[in-house]
């Protein structure tokens, strides 16, 4: 079925999520000229649920907007949210595309307690862990957190791997290894960069089908930009996004971010003896 704008697309509905790629889109969607917070008579989604990841200001403006706007005289309101206006929180997830296909992603809320409450049984369709964070923007805060580590740790792990390589040491033992020892992270026992260590994996698929380099780029600069405006100091986190940005201007940016263990560190699924 086709609409003529967002707001008359969401006219038969109760809830809301979405998933888009930036700030930008996200802002659009809810708040441009044709946007679902500018809809004709009202807001007929009572509970909006944006599960992008964005940086936590825009979150915060984007629940004032919804705030600030009126719902529709037939919606329906879930139990904890407000009766007057849509009720807006920041979901975004974390768990990659195994999560995805397993439901067993984490959703980060950030917004008020009811409404979290009410999104709890439709992210559990998708999700394992739902997690209250606190104000609105706040889910934002956390995934920028977290994706800063998993940006970081991923480098770390392809490095210390292309390094053992090269020191004549197998991939696979060295991966095993660090699963065992105090280096094991999400980035070498379930999502290892090293074509040949796990199967499933995007490394085990020419880096295909996984989490962007473009995308972790856009997320380390989430976190550059939250640490800019809290006065906090992220070195590591600032020499990771330099690194995925050599994969990106070398044309890989659709490219998994653990193609940095080939396009920035020569890694190979053998050791070099």
């Amino acid at each position: 079925m086709l609409y003529n704008s967002m707001g008359s697309s969401c006219s038969g509905v109760d809830i809301i999520i979405t998933m888009l790629p930036s700030a930008q889109h996200v802002w659009e969607v809810y708040c441009g000229q044709d946007g679902i917070l500018k809809a004709k008579g009202g807001v007929r989604p009572a509970l909006l649920i944006d599960s992008s990841t964005i940086d936590p200001p825009t979150a915060r403006e984007l629940n004032a907007a919804g705030t600030a706007a009126a719902l529709h005289h037939d919606a329906r309101p879930c139990s904890g949210c407000s009766a007057a206006h849509p009720t807006l929180i920041d979901a975004p997830v974390s768990g990659g595309i195994t999560g995805a296909s397993k439901a067993t992603l984490t959703f980060m809320c950030g917004g008020e307690k009811g409404a979290v409450a009410a999104a709890e049984p439709y992210l559990k369709l998708m999700g394992k862990n739902i997690v209250n964070c606190g104000q609105s923007g706040n889910g934002q805060a956390a995934k920028v957190c977290n994706n800063l580590v998993l940006g970081v740790s991923m480098a770390a792990v392809a490095e210390g791997l292309a390094l053992g390589s090269k020191l004549g040491l197998d991939p696979k033992l060295l991966s095993d290894i660090f699963n065992s020892s105090s280096a094991r992270c999400w980035s070498s026992d379930s999502y290892n960069p090293c074509p040949g260590v796990m199967e499933g994996v995007p490394a085990s698929k020419d880096y295909k089908g996984g989490f962007a380099c473009k995308l972790m780029s856009k997320d380390l600069g989430l976190a550059a930009a939250a640490a800019q405006h809290c006065g906090a100091k992220v070195p590591m986190s600032e020499e990771a996004a330099r690194l995925y940005q050599q994969v990106v201007d070398a044309e890989g940016a659709d490219l998994d971010f653990g193609s940095v263990f080939k396009h920035v560190y020569n890694g190979t699924s053998t050791m070099h003896v």
